[in-house]
């Protein structure tokens, strides 16, 4: 056996004991290292420095470009969660919808709160109630509830629709220097495929299941494991779910207008930073020394954060009389943020040690000779780290570490637009991200008292069917219209 052909074998069993690990709830904290470590024996490598140097510098740095998004992202999900205004909103669509669309309800509900920058968790939290009362009232059957929320939480809000705050959104703006607008029309396309091809098929399989007698019947009534909960759900997202018990949810829901105000102001703001602000500010301190950087590189994380900010105040300020205990909820919200941003840097790490040994050439070689030029490519490369981590977030910042730089003079070379590299990266990052093992999969069920069994089916065509479709369109429009 040649030396390339084991360490080759040395990262295919790392990344078989990371899976193995963080499906049974291991930390990835431990899991992470633990893997890195194992692929760095394989390579004959320094384990003391590929850990404290290697992996901890690629860790340090994700922490360094992303914890305020994170932080701020914890801090105003846990504001609208305690000052009933996710749960307002909520409330108000479904009610308005009524029982006769009650998958369409649940989904949109869903995607107004995570497209205007709450956690997918709080929300999975918040509508899941509301949804249980309603699918039993209109005799829908219990196991879609969670690919209605899949759909709504999970899909166009977090990858596609241009604007979106997620941090699978965010990840290649500094690779690529583009906004989280990056692409508009086809972002817009690919989500509307996205909600068309899920609300289509949860639709017909509710009606399939009407006709068999099919009613609400739920398919267990055991409560969601709070540690399973919090294992998996660390693992691949940016809230901790151990914090929505801490501080103090308002009994007194306000209205839909104030409700929605926050999220408006996410939106706009980010928008305005993103395309007046920033652009006309006096930025050229940037290239001194002690930053070294670009406004392109820095613009879409400062755009976010400053209407995340902005956002979280206006909050207080209009729901003051609601947050009773103000200080407690914002020592949860950023509490929230640390083991998730702790988790995901974790596994940046291991993909920086494993970037890093001399084998991992093959597989960068492997990944840029796919056919179809860097769109195809990253499409690729983004998808299979994905469905590996069962992360997306996780398997995207790994892929746009090892490769991203490429990616980026690869479609200068090629004059693919940065904006359209940007979206598919994204989209791609959340397809095969959403197979069983994935971490929010895992949650949602537990939250919802579901099954993979029952429920899996649908996730997969609303999360993983319907974002493949949406991401063949783009990538065919982009090469032959460019980005728009």
């Amino acid at each position: 056996m040649s030396a390339y052909t084991f360490q080759l074998l040395g990262i295919l069993i790392a990344l078989g004991l990371l899976i193995f690990l963080a499906f049974r709830g291991v930390t990835l904290l431990l899991a992470a290292p633990a893997a890195a470590m194992v692929a760095a024996a394989f390579s004959g490598e320094p384990l003391l420095a590929k850990w404290t140097l290697t992996f901890m510098q690629h860790a340090s740095n994700f922490v360094r470009n992303l914890f305020p998004l994170f932080l701020l992202g914890g801090v105003f999900g846990k504001l609208m969660d305690d000052s009933g205004a996710a749960l307002s909103i909520a409330r108000t669509i479904m009610d308005k919808l009524g029982e006769t669309r009650a998958i369409m309800a649940v989904v949109l509900a869903c995607a107004v709160l995570t497209y205007g920058g709450v956690s997918l968790f709080v929300v999975a939290f918040a509508v899941f109630p509301v949804a249980d009362a309603l699918f039993r009232q209109a005799r829908v059957p219990h196991r879609l509830i969670p690919p209605a929320i899949s759909l709504g939480a999970f899909t166009f809000t977090m990858t596609a629709l241009p604007g979106t705050p997620a941090v699978q959104n965010a990840i290649p703006m500094p690779y690529f220097g583009t906004t989280l607008f990056a692409a508009p029309g086809l972002g817009v396309l690919a989500s509307a495929i996205m909600v068309g091809f899920g609300l289509w098929w949860l639709q017909s399989v509710e009606k399939r299941a009407r006709a068999a007698g099919e009613g609400y019947r739920a398919e267990t009534s055991a409560p969601a494991d709070d540690q399973l909960v919090r294992a998996r759900g660390t693992n691949c997202e940016n809230f901790d779910p151990a914090e929505l018990t801490h501080g103090h949810r308002s009994k007194e829901l306000p209205s839909f207008a104030l409700s929605l105000a926050p999220i408006l102001i996410v939106l706009a703001v980010n928008l305005l930073m993103s395309f007046v602000v920033l652009p006309r500010a006096d930025t050229g301190f940037l290239a001194e020394p002690q930053f070294n950087t670009t406004l392109a590189a820095v613009s879409g994380t400062w755009s976010v954060v400053t209407a995340l900010a902005i956002a979280s105040l206006v909050l207080v300020i209009l729901h003051r009389k609601r947050l009773l205990e103000l200080r407690k909820s914002l020592d949860a919200g950023a509490g929230a943020s640390v083991l998730p941003v702790l988790n995901t840097a974790s596994l940046v790490g291991f993909g920086g040690v494993v970037a890093a040994l001399p084998a991992f050439a093959v597989v960068r070689e492997a990944f840029l000779a796919v056919p179809g030029g860097p769109l195809v490519s990253i499409a690729v490369a983004a998808n299979v780290m994905g469905g590996i981590t069962g992360s997306a977030s996780g398997g995207l910042i790994i892929t746009m570490n090892a490769l991203g730089t490429t990616y980026a003079e690869l479609a200068t070379t090629a004059g693919i637009d940065p904006g359209l590299m940007h979206r598919v990266a994204s989209i791609s990052s959340g397809v095969l991200a959403m197979l069983p093992h994935n971490g929010a999969v895992v949650t949602l069920l537990a939250i919802c008292g579901a099954t993979q069994r029952g429920s899996y089916r649908e996730i997969m065509m609303v999360g993983l069917v319907g974002p493949l479709l949406a991401l063949a369109v783009i990538i065919v429009l982009g090469k032959l219209f460019g980005a728009f």
